[in-house]
């Protein structure tokens, strides 16, 4: 007597071939993540995991890759605002943003046309331009600093 033999197309063994596909996808991505920074695939390990779940259960294929796309979806769609809410929520205020709004000294004559002009802050010497391209602020001049761009301090009078 002849075996039979399992055929690809055999409701049995697309299931055993679907649920090692679900589960090496699963680790995978999984992988993935932990070589990647930042959350980026999590969310589809974790449809793979819940189409993993279906396949043991013998659901049909275009069921189990629904629920991948289906799940992947929620998972991302719930979870991505909480995760920017709560990871890296907080601005450190740096050097820079403490020296906004202070008054300072002009060590070299600020000249923005030219592309020169220093202040001191606390001490420290920075590239200083003027918030006005016409005016030339001669040193000795006290200015307030305005805003930060790259690491010029833009002051005015």
């Amino acid at each position: 007597m002849k075996e039979q033999m399992m055929r690809w197309g055999d409701d049995k063994m697309l299931f055993s071939n679907m649920n090692v596909f679900w589960l090496v996808l699963m680790i995978g991505l999984l992988i993935l993540e932990a070589i990647v920074p930042g959350l980026i695939s999590i969310w589809f390990a974790l449809g793979a995991l819940v189409s993993l779940i279906a396949a043991l259960l013998h659901a049909p294929v275009w069921l189990q890759f629904a629920i991948f796309g289906v799940s992947s979806a929620a998972f991302l769609a719930v979870s991505k605002p909480l995760i920017k809410k709560y990871v890296n929520s907080r601005v450190q205020p740096t050097n820079a943003d403490m020296i906004i709004g202070k008054e300072c000294f002009v060590t070299e004559e600020i000249d923005n046309i030219s592309g020169k002009g220093a202040v001191s802050i606390g001490g420290n010497i920075w590239t200083a331009r003027s918030t006005d391209d016409e005016i030339i602020i001669p040193a000795g001049s006290k200015v307030t600093v305005i805003r930060i761009e790259g690491v010029k301090a833009i002051v005015s009078f």
